[in-house]
């Protein structure tokens, strides 16, 4: 036996069963649970020790399913062979009852860290497909969040996630979302560094929604028939949102009509929205033929907050904004130092930005 197979030999990872209960362990103390049709995820999971990886066969499984173990890897077998969709809630625990597909949850003082779910998909949940909160490393990819009451993929009070390569489409609310807290006011948090990429998103309400965050990357997104492809959002608190950046991203007929909310009017036809936003950069996104009558629409569009925070100090430069109505280019704002440079475009409101 040669040097490479011995060190292939000791990396190998054992797997188990779930319906057994069993364990195994190799030298890197490493285990993989493989989930077989008519067993339980969850069960699973409980089982799982941290850098233990849960495989889930090809199935339908009907269920929630809560991580909270840190360095676990929940990986189906594909988007169109491994499906999650909702149980018994009221047999199940707050993520069931919440109506959420996976939860990833810590807590302030113990934030789950170094979770990947990837190679699924979360369809039909009255909730949230994915629901995370306090975690650190998150990274979820490949996977289909489809026909999910709210949002498709959402996360809050998290650091350094990776969302890459995600599908999320036909959601209630935002496809991705992404805030510093869902369920009080505040300041802007750092993300330190959250990447949004290469996801593709349609059929929602909005695409993207960054909400009250700071230092977040949005790039290499395809998003269509949404009634609004990216919001940026932030408010009157301090620290401000903003410090991101939103970059070659293709947006394009985001033209889906979504009735006024308390908060929104209604929405059609928005590429790129940022409200209440300081120092993020806006650059070589196509954003094209997204048409629509709400104060939001538009190809690239400033607009002050619902609660009138103003954008300041924002630098949208070389963009291809073309085809989109009311205008390409929107400032319907009066906050201070923003700038539109070298952006391929039409119209603009005020006139001359293009």
């Amino acid at each position: 036996m040669t040097k490479r197979q011995i060190a292939l030999l000791a990396c190998t990872v054992a797997v188990v069963a779930s319906g057994t209960g069993a364990t195994a362990s190799t030298a890197g103390s490493r285990t993989v649970h493989l989930v077989k049709p008519g067993e339980s995820i969850q069960k699973a999971v409980d089982a799982a020790k941290p850098g233990d990886t849960v495989i889930v066969s090809p199935g339908t499984y009907r269920e929630s399913v809560r991580i909270t173990t840190s360095g676990l890897t929940l990986r189906g077998s594909g988007l169109s062979a491994t499906v999650i969709a909702p149980g018994d809630a009221a047999a199940g625990d707050a993520c069931a009852k919440a109506g959420h597909g996976i939860c990833v949850t810590g807590t302030g003082s113990s934030p789950v860290q170094g979770v990947t779910v990837r190679s699924l998909t979360l369809r039909g949940f009255t909730g949230n497909g994915l629901w995370a909160s306090w975690t650190d490393r998150l990274r979820v990819h490949r996977v289909l969040a489809e026909k999910n009451g709210k949002w498709g993929i959402a996360q809050e009070r998290s650091v350094r996630g990776v969302f890459s390569h995600n599908t999320a489409r036909n959601n209630g609310d935002a496809g991705l979302f992404l805030a510093n807290t869902v369920d009080r006011e505040g300041g802007a948090t750092d993300a330190k560094g959250t990447v949004i990429t290469h996801n593709s998103l349609s059929g929602n309400r909005i695409g993207i929604t960054v909400r009250r965050l700071r230092n977040v990357t949005v790039d290499h997104n395809d998003a269509t028939g949404n009634c609004a492809a990216v919001f940026v959002v932030g408010d009157e608190s301090a620290p401000r949102a903003g410090a991101m950046t939103l970059r070659r991203n293709n947006i394009h007929a985001n033209n889906k009509h979504c009735p006024q909310t308390p908060r929104l009017p209604f929405l059609q036809g928005s590429g790129i929205v940022l409200t209440g936003t300081e120092e993020t950069v806006v650059e070589k996104n196509r954003v094209v033929d997204n048409a629509g009558t709400s104060p939001l629409s538009g190809g690239i569009v400033l607009f002050k907050s619902f609660v009138g925070a103003l954008n300041e100090q924002n630098e949208i430069r070389d963009n291809v904004v073309m085809r989109n109505s009311t205008a390409d280019l929107a400032n319907r704002d009066t906050g201070r130092g923003n700038t539109f440079t070298r952006n391929t475009c039409t119209l603009s409101e005020p006139a001359g930005m293009c």
